[in-house]
């Protein structure tokens, strides 16, 4: 079965709203570090933020304003948060949403994110799943036949979801390029590679990684 051969970082953000310029902050992370085939540790956590959680927040997550009060503060979970994911590849559904998210908590408390690349996996599965009727998680999830274990739109169970999203990626690449360990970085270059190309450009990465297996093989012989 194939597997990544770096940690990978799925994140899940629950939110006051859409924009941190807006003042919108967190309410509940989930980070799950992915080594090799399974999610190996995981970071959850209520964040209470010092702001009011907007009534239909609550109504689309059940995450309530006095379970946001009784949370740890950001202060202590942001730190925390950014020295888990620490020097890995990032990734979220939707990761663009989530990275501005993560930068902009920990620039109120002078952090930088360390993380050296960032996979979208609503961006890999269009690209490595197309025609399906929904990229939307939990759709998304069904269609490849991925159960959805837990509540959607709270952080930990997106963030399962997700993470096996991109584990189902992995066996796909390992089935379609015939590579047992993927790069995390394969993925990076997939997100920036067009729709219409991929064929294409896999095409080409698996001819390299045979090419690279045959050279291997000489050198040993």
């Amino acid at each position: 079965m194939s597997m990544y051969d770096r940690p990978l970082v799925m994140l899940d953000f629950e939110t006051t709203g859409l924009s941190p310029d807006m003042g919108d902050r967190i309410t509940e992370v989930a980070a799950l570090r992915i080594v090799g085939g399974e999610v190996t540790e995981r970071y959850v956590s209520l964040v209470n933020c010092g702001v009011r959680v907007p009534s239909f927040i609550t109504a689309l997550t059940g995450i309530t304003q006095q379970m946001v009060d009784s949370a740890p503060p950001s202060h202590q979970v942001v730190p925390e948060l950014l020295d888990f994911i620490g020097g890995d590849v990032l990734s979220a559904h939707n990761a663009s949403f989530d990275e501005k998210f993560l930068k902009a908590e920990g620039a109120r408390l002078g952090r930088t994110t360390q993380h050296v690349g960032l996979v979208c996996s609503l961006k890999l599965s269009r690209r490595l799943f197309p025609g399906l009727v929904s990229y939307k998680l939990g759709q998304l999830s069904s269609q490849l036949g991925i159960p959805f274990v837990g509540t959607a739109h709270r952080a930990e169970a997106d963030a399962q979801v997700a993470a096996d999203v991109l584990l189902h990626a992995a066996r796909h690449l390992g089935r379609t390029c015939g590579i047992e360990r993927v790069e995390p970085s394969l993925l990076v270059s997939i997100n920036k590679v067009a729709a219409a190309k991929i064929p294409v450009f896999l095409e080409k990465y698996a001819a390299t990684v045979r090419e690279r297996r045959m050279a291997a093989e000489a050198h040993c012989s």
